[in-house]
């Protein structure tokens, strides 16, 4: 199913994929530039190259550095981040590949000295929403949008 179109093919359920970014980004107080570090860091992680142009375009935009994100896979190495970025960076590592790891009380402690409840369930799902679409665009072999600056 090679490049097959899902907004064409089931385009209900995009739509509400569509709408969750939509809510990321006017309903909750996750900040944009910890939304695209998420979105990139999963990229990362599973290869999706779509994402990570798509999403490292929108990090620069935001005014995030050329530095940082050239770094990011490495963020545990580098005074660049910040306490609260790295616990996010973690919690998006720890669900990105949620068969090798659980999200303990050590890491919801630090993450809960920076965020709410409804903070740490919007961060979920930013990070499931993300691995949602790296699949859609892997099984589909989705390149880069050369398109998209």
């Amino acid at each position: 199913m090679k490049h097959l179109n899902f907004f064409k093919v089931v385009p209900k359920a995009m739509n509400n994929l569509i709408n969750m970014e939509s809510y990321f980004h006017n309903d909750t107080k996750i900040d944009p530039i910890t939304i695209e570090l998420i979105k990139i860091r999963a990229s990362q992680i599973n290869g999706c190259a779509y994402c990570l142009n798509m999403h490292t375009i929108d990090a620069l935009k935001l005014g995030e550095t050329n530095q940082r994100i050239f770094l990011l896979n490495a963020w545990r190495e580098t005074n660049l981040f910040t306490e609260k970025e790295k616990a996010v960076l973690e919690l998006t590592e720890k669900l990105t590949l949620v068969a090798n790891n659980h999200v303990d009380d050590e890491l919801y402690n630090k993450l809960s000295k920076y965020y709410t409840d409804e903070d740490f369930a919007n961060l979920v799902l930013i990070i499931a929403q993300i691995n949602t679409w790296n699949r859609i665009n892997i099984a589909t072999n989705n390149d880069i949008d050369k398109n998209y600056k």
